[in-house]
């Protein structure tokens, strides 16, 4: 018997592709498969319209009304108080406010943190309001001398010196619009409540006589 060989001559084979075409094909198809950068992010930006971002409805803010009071922040402390379960901190702030135009203010204000202790001071200060006489120079009209727990202050007019003073007693006499007079402290206390008080307390006597 003879063998015979069959060859099978399917045309229906794959045809086979050179590698270097594959490889270049991967590329191409990496790139199709992968979103431009910052695609979808730039799609959830511009979740909220066409002009992307969210809208403000509430129109421009109104310009906030200018207090008639200057005011200045003597002195920040930060007090502490024994507890049952530890201490508890607080802020203590002593502030003066004026229009410079003869009123004048010291206020103290305690709270949790600076800004709840500034406005309480500033509502004190409002309450404990004086109103200075002044002479046409902007100055008192004699000297007075006051003791205000353990301080003992003397304002004495002096006319055209301008404001002769320190420590808390010149931010009073600046807000009270106060000039040309010399200030001093008789006691060597550092506590600027008792000083910035006292100073009001001898504004105020300034017009008695």
């Amino acid at each position: 018997m003879t063998d015979t060989t069959t060859l099978d001559t399917n045309t229906d084979a794959p045809a086979v592709v050179p590698e270097a075409a594959v490889e270049a094909q991967a590329p191409a198809a990496d790139a199709a498969a992968t979103p431009a950068r910052g695609g979808f992010r730039g799609a959830q930006r511009g979740r909220g319209g066409p002009g992307g971002g969210r809208r403000d409805s509430r129109g421009p803010r109104a310009p906030r009304e200018r207090s008639e009071f200057e005011q200045a922040t003597l002195e920040v402390r930060r007090v502490a108080r024994v507890m049952a379960g530890g201490r508890r901190f607080s802020f203590s702030v002593t502030v003066v406010i004026g229009d410079k135009k003869g009123r004048v203010g010291v206020g103290l204000g305690k709270g949790a943190d600076t800004a709840l202790a500034i406005d309480k001071a500033v509502r004190d200060a409002k309450k404990h309001l004086i109103t200075v006489k002044r002479t046409p120079e902007n100055s008192i009209a004699h000297d007075v001398s006051v003791k205000y727990s353990s301080s003992i202050v003397t304002i004495i007019p002096s006319p055209g010196r301008g404001v002769v003073a320190g420590s808390a007693m010149r931010t009073v006499l600046e807000h009270a619009g106060v000039t040309n007079v010399i200030a001093k402290i008789l006691t060597r206390t550092k506590n600027k409540l008792t000083i910035a008080r006292a100073t009001v307390a001898a504004l105020a006597m300034a017009g008695s006589r």
